[in-house]
């Protein structure tokens, strides 16, 4: 399989530009931060064009940076605090004491203040919540009782929970968004439908199925700058693999997402194939459409290949030839390098 290359058409001379990539600092709030500049360049004319998915692409790699600089919650993590208390994004800025339409933007991703990251960061604890209610003088009294029994709830549902929440922790990490989650908090039952779809789809046995998550994950990143799940990869000698691959696959076999088989091989090996659970079907739902749409470009890029080949594609990506080595964490950066999507 080879690798396409990306082209847009120069608005000067109508021939095909080739995309370029180069290293360039970019500064932002009185900050500079490196990043891997994308472009199309007129070969005729030297000029540099870009598209605004290419803008996105080049912003989102500071915005990135800078809130893992200045610890300032991603945009997915704040919609995911507002809507763990079941509230609108205007009486979360009411409680907070934001302007009306802030959380709003925050949500869509404009850049908070620090101050203002902080009281979202602390607000995520239903304790501090439970205070910050209290404390808004613009609720109502019965308004603010609905809050508080909502927020007691989610402080007994965690008490109830502790074992398996800290169970999930343990299994993919409790780290905090960075460069080797692809700015993303590790997310458990995305990562898990993962498994269960290209179980569905594909059938792959255990080498080949760590290689799929990995190409969708870093697929991601190349094209937004966020991985779809949170999860960190290593590399080890038989390519990029997930962290603490095994516990996770024994945890979500015996669960029932996915089915696992095994083959006694002439070799001596025996090999674990991934099954669909009929009584446990993908659920898409927690995914957007691109996501769906890179989970799929990976199953049709490596449906006809075998665990032999991706192996050995993957191990021709940078990310795992700088890292193998030292079995080292894989920095998602390498993403824009991936040689197979």
């Amino acid at each position: 399989m080879k690798n396409k290359q990306e082209f847009m058409k120069s608005p000067i001379t109508g021939k095909e530009m080739l995309l370029m990539k180069e290293k360039r600092s970019i500064n932002f709030r009185k900050e500079s931060f490196d990043v891997v500049f994308h472009f199309y360049k007129c070969e005729e004319s030297g000029e540099q064009f870009t598209s605004t998915m290419l803008d996105e692409v080049n912003m989102n790699q500071v915005y990135n940076q800078y809130r893992d600089l200045f610890n300032i919650p991603f945009p997915d993590e704040i919609i995911r605090i507002r809507q763990k208390y079941n509230l609108s994004a205007s009486k979360m800025s009411l409680i907070l004491g934001f302007g009306t339409n802030s959380y709003r933007q925050y949500e869509a991703g404009e850049m908070p203040s620090v101050s203002n990251a902080r009281l979202i960061q602390m607000i995520d604890d239903p304790n501090k919540f439970i205070e910050l209610v209290g404390l808004c003088d613009l609720l109502n009294s019965e308004t603010k009782e609905k809050y508080f029994l909502t927020a007691q709830k989610i402080v007994q549902e965690i008490t109830n929970n502790a074992f398996k929440f800290n169970l999930k922790n343990y299994l993919l990490g409790d780290h905090l968004a960075d460069v080797f989650s692809g700015y993303r908090n590790p997310d458990f039952e995305k990562f898990s439908e993962m498994v269960v779809y290209f179980s569905t789809q594909l059938e792959p046995f255990k080498t080949k199925l760590n290689k799929l998550l990995f190409y969708a994950d870093f697929l991601m990143f190349k094209q937004t700058c966020f991985s779809i799940s949170g999860v960190r990869y290593k590399a080890i000698e038989m390519g990029p693999v997930p962290s603490n691959f095994q516990s996770i696959f024994e945890y979500l076999s015996n669960n029932n997402y996915i089915e696992i088989s095994y083959t006694q091989f002439p070799q001596g090996y025996t090999g674990e194939q991934f099954k669909a659970n009929k009584d446990r079907p993908f659920n898409d739902k927690l995914f957007s459409e691109v996501e769906l749409q890179v989970l799929n470009k990976v199953v049709e890029a490596f449906k006809d290949s075998s665990t032999n080949e991706i192996i050995e594609w993957s191990d021709l990506e940078e990310g795992w030839k700088r890292n193998e080595k030292e079995k080292n964490v894989i920095s998602y950066n390498y993403a824009f390098e991936l040689n197979e999507m």
